[in-house]
Formats: C-alpha cells, structure tokens, sequence
C-alpha cells in the first residue's frame, strides 16, 4: 500500500473517436439511486445499490448504469473503495486474457477482511468500447496486435472511460475521502479532479501468467498502470 503521489498518467496517444467524445460528456443531475437490497455473498453480506446516470444533452443522451456492493461502516474513516469495469469474458467465463476477474475476487476479498468498503462495478466494458468492439480487438490480438494498438485500429481511443457515473456513486454514497484499490492512475485522477479525495492508493497487483503477462506489460508501459512486477 502507499500514499498517493503519482502525477496523473495522460498518455492517450490519438484524440478520442466521436463515439467516445458522445460517451464522456459530463453526467448530469439525473443520476438517481434505483434499487437497494441485501446481497449476501461468498466474500460477506453486502448492501447491493443500483445506480442509473444520463450523460449529453438533450439531443444526445446516453443511459449507463453501475452497482455498488457496501459493506459496513464506510463513514467512519476513508473506506477501500474498488471502481471495477465491467468484464463480460473476464469476470463471467473466466477470460485468462486480462486480469478482471482476479482483481474482482481480490478488492471483495480485502473489502470483507477489512469488514467495510465499496465496490463500484461500472457498465463500461472493453474500456469503454462495448463488448462487440471488444471481441474485434480480441480477433485482432490474436493477429499480432496489443489491447491499445487492436483499440486504435478500431477507432476508438486507447481507453474511452472517464469515470463519470462512478464518482457520482460515491457521492450519493457520502464519501468525500476514499482508499483507491487500483493500479490506475487514471481513476485517481478522476476522483480528485471531482473532490472527492484520494487518501491513499491501495494496488491490486495479481500475479501474471503466460496468457495475461503481454496484455498486463502494454497496460502497465502504455496506459502508465503501476506494477511492482513485469520487469
């Protein structure tokens, strides 16, 4: 663990495609919370929220949804806080392409040693790109292409999320200071740059395996992640 003190990392190689410029405009005043319930889980018993937001304008609006899973006090001092991308062929099939799924089971499972924090799941998968975009880059992974250079070809930005909906959540949530699970330093940013603030950035370093480890080193020498490891 370590206090935050990383520069934001902006390395975006290419302005962002016009879909991605309509994905990130700023979320407006409708974000609203929908449902809540208990969710007992494997990692503890949970409080389950869902969460809707519109983003644009009203000539260009775009509906995107996100899940909170709460789990004891998160007020009484700045709790672990994890914002997860959703993760279709990761998080459900067990996709040994990417991370997802390990660092899922690794923020519920400090999240429940700990006895309270957040996890965000945000409806943002591939990146921001959309799931048939993602099995595109996958097709073109496969043809020698990284997970950046597969996302350019397809003409989209290297990363289209921007965290929008997320730190909305964590408002409605009440937090205004938080323990960042994550090895991005982008969502730092995020958070700081919509005040809420970033007490300390906790990593979520899982270990590389022979069908993750050049997917980890491009995220970790091209979107500026930060590992300890992939020397």
């Amino acid at each position: 663990m370590d206090t935050y003190s990383e520069k934001p990392h902006n390395l975006r190689g290419r302005p962002p495609s016009a879909q991605c410029r309509r994905y990130n405009k700023a979320v407006t005043a409708t974000s609203t919370k929908l449902a809540e319930a208990n969710f007992p889980t494997r990692w503890g018993k949970f409080r389950i929220m869902g969460f809707e937001g519109y983003f644009g304008n009203d000539g260009d609006r775009r509906r995107e949804t996100a899940m909170a899973l709460v789990l004891g006090d998160i007020h009484s001092q700045p709790p672990l806080v994890r914002i997860h991308s959703q993760c279709l062929t990761g998080d459900v099939f067990g996709s040994l392409r990417c991370d997802c799924r390990q660092q899922l089971e690794l923020a519920l499972a400090m999240i429940s040693a700990e006895g309270a924090g957040v996890l965000v799941y945000e409806e943002q998968e591939g990146r921001g790109i959309g799931l048939m975009a993602k099995l595109q880059a996958y097709e073109l992974q496969d043809k020698g292409l990284d997970t950046v250079e597969a996302n350019v070809r397809l003409g989209f930005a290297v990363d289209c999320r921007r965290y929008l909906l997320p730190v909305e959540v964590l408002k409605r949530l009440g937090l205004t200071r938080v323990r960042l699970l994550s090895n991005n330093p982008d969502k730092v940013a995020a958070l700081e740059n919509a005040g809420i603030e970033v007490a300390e950035r906790v990593p979520c370093e899982v270990e590389a395996h022979k069908y993750s480890a050049a997917y980890l080193r491009t995220k970790k020498e091209k979107l500026g992640h930060l590992f300890s490891g992939l020397e």
